[in-house]
């Protein structure tokens, strides 16, 4: 399962930057191990030595990896996890690359496409749903219904007027 994508170093102590997650440090820390995909055949195993939350996104450390010019070597690479390893985020709750790749439909079961990415902003994420066209959909209760993460669905109302932006 798709965690997030490594960025490029912070600080001169092996620290990157995890970009496109929804796992807080603490339960990146859980999984602990981690395989990073690159060029879409390339894979390394690695081990997490540490991480801690930064606004406005995680910060990472990898066992073998101290120093900011060995962690660059990792830079742009995504990192991936067995889905056994993820922590339960608890009831009614998901993570980001749990909702990516949803179909996402209106309660009238009106097909708009499905969930490409999560945009984290400081008031609420907003859903980039690619169908026919491009939607920017608020991710709060007045717009998602439901969440139907077996089916793979999301039922939202759209705001007057989102349609025509």
């Amino acid at each position: 399962m798709r965690i997030g994508r490594l960025g490029r170093p912070h600080g001169l102590r092996g620290e990157m930057a995890l970009d496109q997650t929804s796992l807080t440090a603490r339960e990146l820390m859980r999984v602990r191990r981690f395989v990073l995909k690159r060029r879409a055949v390339e894979t390394l195993e690695l081990s997490m030595a540490g991480a801690r939350d930064a606004h406005p996104r995680p910060l990472v450390r990898f066992a073998g990896y101290d120093g900011r010019e060995r962690a660059a070597e990792l830079t742009g690479g995504e990192l991936w996890a067995e889905r056994e390893r993820i922590p339960d985020p608890g009831p009614g709750i998901a993570y980001t690359f749990q909702l990516v790749g949803c179909r996402v439909i209106t309660e009238e079961g009106r097909e708009l496409g499905r969930l490409e990415n999560v945009w984290l902003t400081g008031a609420h994420p907003v859903y980039v749903v690619q169908g026919e066209k491009e939607l920017l959909l608020p991710a709060h209760a007045g717009v998602v219904k439901r969440v139907d993460l077996a089916a793979g669905v999301i039922t939202v109302v759209l705001p007057a007027g989102i349609e025509e932006i």
